[in-house]
């Protein structure tokens, strides 16, 4: 554990924790010694439609303990955020525990199981179920909102708060049509919401960005996608030569570890961040000792069609 705890004494809640980048960032606060909660919807007791039942919020909390040591602690709260009732009553208790909140990470998903992302052609989206593009845009952007109206009057209590939406993209990169339409629009959306939340809390001396990771090893990336484990992910290499170029999911915790203990974190303020490039402005790196910065990668190898070759990426 690191000697140095700079988030000691602030308060976290990351919405969304049950696994993979919200995981790791849960982990990465506790380890720089904040209190965090950690919410999600599937627990030791219940499985939630993304089907998973060996990630739980309560593993997750376990974890933020074990990396805190003395200062920092994990705490589970299962929480649907489609249901404002039950976000409220989590902020309640945040509040009631803690008297403040000052970091609020909006990491909600779930959506991929209702689309067919590893599909070749694309479906339009007139010709996509509904039902299921609805409950997309519910997962991504509807429970963002939520959390984040019932929350902020919590964090705006004390300057120097820090409101965190996390997606997949920067405002760069998504300027293309990132297929199927329903993932695009809540792919694009937190971009726009860091920016608009960023404009209504500066007058508060708070801060939002939008924050996202390079290709993440996310649990099902691993062992769904690729049928590999992190201990062993470059054997996924040969079959997708620019997953090289990809990252664990504790290079965007300690990402935002960075961020949070930023004094001049204010300088972000309504801007689409990632993890390689934050790297490169703070200094840390991935486990492996290495920084990928995958969002360059796509743009300059990757997207022209070059070969794979991730030398100067990370």
């Amino acid at each position: 554990m690191e000697t140095t705890q700079p988030l000691k004494g602030k308060t976290a809640l990351v919405a969304g924790a049950t696994r993979g980048a919200g995981r790791a960032m849960a982990v990465e606060l506790g380890r720089a010694g904040a209190t965090v909660y950690v919410t999600g919807r599937t627990t030791r007791d219940h499985v939630s439609e993304v089907g998973r039942p060996t990630e739980t919020i309560e593993e997750t909390a376990e974890l933020v303990d074990a990396a805190a040591g003395t200062e920092g602690r994990g705490i589970a709260v299962p929480t649907d955020h489609l249901e404002p009732e039950q976000v409220r009553a989590l902020v309640e208790r945040i509040d009631r525990e803690q008297g403040r909140l000052d970091i609020l990470v909006n990491d909600l998903w779930g959506g991929d199981v209702h689309l067919d992302m590893g599909s070749s052609e694309q479906p339009k989206m007139w010709t996509m179920d509904l039902d299921k593009g609805l409950r997309v845009m519910r997962l991504g952007i509807e429970s963002h909102i939520v959390t984040s109206h019932c929350a902020l009057p919590l964090l705006v209590r004390n300057p120097g708060g820090l409101l965190v939406e996390v997606t997949d993209g920067t405002a760069e990169s998504n300027r293309g049509y990132r297929r199927p339409f329903f993932y695009d629009l809540a792919k694009t959306t937190p971009i726009r919401m860091a920016y608009d939340l960023g404009e209504e809390l500066k007058e508060h001396g708070c801060t939002a960005v939008c924050l996202t990771p390079g290709w993440l090893r996310s649990e099902a990336m691993l062992d769904t996608a690729f049928h590999v484990t992190e201990e062993n992910w470059r054997d996924a290499i040969e079959q997708a030569p620019h997953f090289a170029i990809s990252e664990s999911p504790t290079y965007i915790g300690r990402a935002l570890a960075a961020l949070a203990a930023d004094p001049d974190v204010a300088r972000w303020n309504g801007q689409s961040l990632s993890s390689g490039g934050l790297a490169r402005e703070y200094g840390f790196t991935d486990v492996d000792g290495s920084a990928p910065d995958a969002w360059r990668y796509m743009a300059e190898v990757e997207g022209p069609g070059k070969p794979a070759d991730v030398t100067g990426y990370r």
